[in-house]
């Protein structure tokens, strides 16, 4: 509420011993006395206060605004790679960057933004004053948390940590190496085993009766043996051998019956493994779960949260100062693969199809994106905090996301 003295009763002005000065005076430590106005008056030039009151040579004009200083503006230091920061010919822009513009817009704050090279020079910036916030993909970690000098809002978006692998075509080695695997190989074990164990069943049982069909001899009585349990297995019944002893027919009707329960078995085994090798799918699946990551080696942002997650897998990490660094370690083939936020990942081969990635359906694990401020600016923290959770609940943060990733994120909750 803003008082003014306008214009003042002609009848006092046009006396030649009215003085301008002593009449406001008077006025004003009355006005103060009897509480009609606040404590903190201001007297100034009309030409100032856009009032006119003349007398003279005398310009006076009563306002009673109160004084407050100009809003400062915040210092906002921005870090993080692509989708949420893009920093390209001086224009900064991403996810991170929409989000606080849509809250400096509702809130009306006046900023300015600082680029920096990566979240851990920023967080140290934060950490020596330099900056009031700093925005961007930052994980909030046990080993952030624990620094004293800066404090996380709640976090505004909810993050996977992805694999990034080479869509190369697979090679004539990785085609027929699920020929080899475990389970074909255990598979042809098992039955070779089968076939000799029951060719020496019938060989013993056989030998004394039936030495035309099954020779005395052990090498050429086996070898019948396995051929007779052989044309068992395949029901193609050539061979012409045919056991006479209770003792034969008992192991050859047990075998029939075994051969019924365990062939569907070994036969899908062979079949899935025969499938791969024509279709190529597992040669394509280097990784096909989680345990597969062990003792593999895997590319990683240094300073960053893939780091921790690379390590609890236990793969051997080749680190990089950058994410273009570390992806160029997976497109030359010095490392089978590169760890790092799934939306930075499937941001970068969206804008890079000429590489041949892709990203793997594999889930490592989660992540939380929060902003860092000072310790103990509970002002700003409050504020930040409340319009991060409206906009996450409006899924307005969701939106952003999807514009920037092309298609639904189903990161971004």
């Amino acid at each position: 509420m803003q008082y003014r003295l306008g214009k003042i009763l002609e009848s006092q002005i046009s006396s030649p011993q009215f003085s301008m000065s002593r009449w406001l005076s008077s006025v004003v430590f009355g006005a103060l006395a009897s509480g009609t106005l606040p404590a903190i008056v201001m007297i100034m030039p009309v030409e100032a206060a856009d009032c006119s009151v003349s007398h003279q040579s005398e310009h006076y004009c009563l306002a009673s605004e109160t004084a407050s200083a100009p809003e400062q503006k915040l210092r906002v230091g921005v870090a993080g790679s692509a989708p949420f920061v893009i920093k390209d010919e001086g224009k900064i822009e991403g996810i991170s960057i929409d989000i606080w513009k849509t809250i400096a817009f509702i809130e009306k704050f006046d900023y300015e933004l600082i680029p920096y090279q990566n979240v851990a020079a920023g967080l140290n910036a934060v950490e020596q004053g330099k900056l009031d916030l700093l925005i961007g993909p930052i994980s909030v970690t046990p080993q952030r948390l624990a620094r004293q000098n800066i404090e996380f809002t709640r976090p505004y978006f909810i993050s996977q940590f992805g694999l990034l692998l080479p869509a190369r075509r697979p090679s004539v080695w990785n085609r027929v190496a699920p020929l080899f695997g475990i389970a074909a190989a255990s598979s042809i074990t098992l039955l070779v085993f089968l076939l000799f164990i029951v060719g020496n069943l019938v060989w013993l049982a056989e030998r004394r009766s039936n030495p035309e069909q099954f020779p005395a001899n052990y090498s050429e009585g086996v070898w019948s043996g396995i051929w007779f349990a052989l044309v068992t297995l395949t029901t193609v019944g050539y061979g012409g051998r045919i056991p006479r002893t209770k003792a034969g027919q008992v192991i050859s009707g047990i075998w029939m019956v075994v051969t019924l329960v365990t062939v569907s078995s070994l036969t899908a085994g062979l079949a899935s493994a025969l499938t791969a090798v024509i279709s190529g799918e597992k040669a394509r699946e280097r990784f096909r779960t989680l345990n597969d990551l062990a003792g593999a080696r895997m590319a990683v942002v240094a300073e960053t949260a893939s780091v921790e997650w690379a390590e609890d897998y236990e793969t051997r990490l080749a680190e990089s100062k950058t994410l273009e660094e570390a992806i160029n370690l997976v497109v030359t083939g010095k490392t089978e693969g590169l760890v790092y936020d799934r939306p930075a990942l499937r941001y970068y081969v969206l804008q890079h199809p000429e590489l041949k990635l892709r990203v793997s359906p594999l889930v490592l694990g989660s992540d939380t994106y929060s902003f860092v401020l000072p310790a103990n600016n509970d002002v700003l923290m409050g504020k930040l905090n409340i319009l991060l959770l409206e906009l996450r609940s409006k899924r307005q943060v969701r939106e952003i996301a999807e514009e920037w990733l092309a298609v639904p994120d189903s990161d971004a909750q």
